[in-house]
């Protein structure tokens, strides 16, 4: 797939597949960085004289009532304050008024194109023939939801297959931000995986395990580690179906993966530390230790290439955070490529106050998780 940049596009009717994926609570939109994100690329289309129709999806449509609980219309309401200009919304995926607001209007807004899933999963189901109709709206078809990229769907994948195809500004900062993950990387390469399950992360433990030199564990997925090298983790969360994978995978790579020495557990109420030698049957893991931060900080000050994939530990509560918090001021003093990407990871380096301790934090969550396991984009693969 061609970059915007690459193909005339002036005067053209577009589709623009943006992720506006948010985050909504009693009405109010918790966090638009992934609004003002898409802005470069619609203010490019609108400086190229095109008249645009937005597309996005929002949540999950299983039921009718899901559909009062996801409409984008408050997003269209929030994008036409940040850009100071009128933004018809459609209150439907099909019909007339649809079809006609590419020849009316320069910038318009679809309803959720996961309302087209209930009850036929028209969208998620890449139904060809809902996509083909989608593409017969528009000249050209721009993707810049890079959160979605890892999913064919009907909106991406499938319009793709029937119009010309670009992707814009956002997806090109992604993948040029993502690159020193992906292309003649700079050992030692560290990766810092933690989160609360391996389950979502196993084929990118997997892929980056064999490019690291070191894959330091923390959080829930440590959890999941120490289970399958025989420890006790006391009522502790793990993914009780890859223990057995993970194991393989230590066994194959045991000098390259790196597990906590000692943790922060809730014991009879209280925060208490604790070697992973001497967790208890009732304990429940919250956080990696000291000793395990100073450990981990020496691998860390070797490297050349830092990745970061989730937190340490439960970092929303101020009492289980430590892990988390130390680990990025150790980075912020670091001589290295810094990348963090996957949402709690970026949520946690946001929240923390240490964006600037980091190159890079890419926005894809599971989508930038995919990217770096398959070196590639599902939604772009040969159609």
């Amino acid at each position: 797939m061609k970059y915007i940049e690459d193909i005339e596009i002036d005067n053209k009717k577009v589709i623009l597949r943006l992720d506006y994926n948010v985050t909504i609570k009693d009405g109010k939109i918790i966090d638009d960085t992934k609004i003002r994100k898409s802005i470069p690329t619609i203010k490019y289309l609108l400086n190229k004289n095109c008249h645009v129709l937005i597309m996005s999806h929002l949540g999950k449509i299983k039921s009718e009532n899901d559909k009062r609980d996801n409409s984008l219309k408050i997003v269209c309401e929030h994008l036409a304050k940040l850009l100071n200009m009128n933004v018809n919304f459609i209150s439907t995926y099909q019909g007339d008024e649809l079809s006609n607001s590419l020849k009316q209007y320069a910038l318009s807004m679809m309803e959720n194109t996961r309302f087209a899933d209930y009850p036929l999963n028209l969208e998620s189901g890449c139904d060809l023939k809902l996509a083909k109709y989608w593409a017969s709206l528009a000249d050209v078809f721009v993707n810049d939801a890079f959160g979605t990229t890892h999913r064919k769907h009907a909106s991406n994948y499938g319009i793709a297959k029937y119009l010309p195809s670009v992707y814009g500004f956002l997806i090109n900062e992604e993948l040029m931000g993502l690159e020193p993950l992906v292309k003649n990387i700079a050992h030692p390469f560290v990766v810092i995986m933690g989160g609360a399950k391996v389950d979502d992360k196993i084929k990118l433990i997997e892929s980056l395990v064999q490019e690291c030199d070191y894959l330091l564990v923390g959080g829930g997925i440590a959890n999941t580690f120490l289970k399958a090298t025989h420890h006790e983790i006391g009522s502790s969360l793990y993914s009780v179906e890859y223990v057995e994978d993970i194991a393989k995978i230590l066994h194959t790579y045991e000098n390259k993966i790196i597990i906590p020495d000692d943790v922060y557990v809730l014991r009879d109420g209280k925060k208490v530390k604790t070697t992973v030698n001497e967790i208890l049957n009732d304990d429940k893991i919250y956080d990696i230790g000291s000793e395990t931060i100073e450990k981990y900080g020496n691998y860390l000050k070797k490297a050349r290439t830092i990745f970061v994939n989730g937190t340490m530990g439960y970092y929303e509560d101020r009492d289980y955070r430590e892990g988390t918090e130390n680990l990025y001021r150790l980075l912020n003093n670091l001589d290295a490529i810094k990348i963090a990407g996957g949402g709690d990871a970026v949520s946690s380096v946001n929240s923390l106050g240490y964006k600037d301790a980091f190159d890079f934090l890419s926005t894809g969550g599971g989508a930038t998780l995919d990217y770096l396991a398959n070196k590639k984009l599902k939604c772009f693969e040969e159609r």
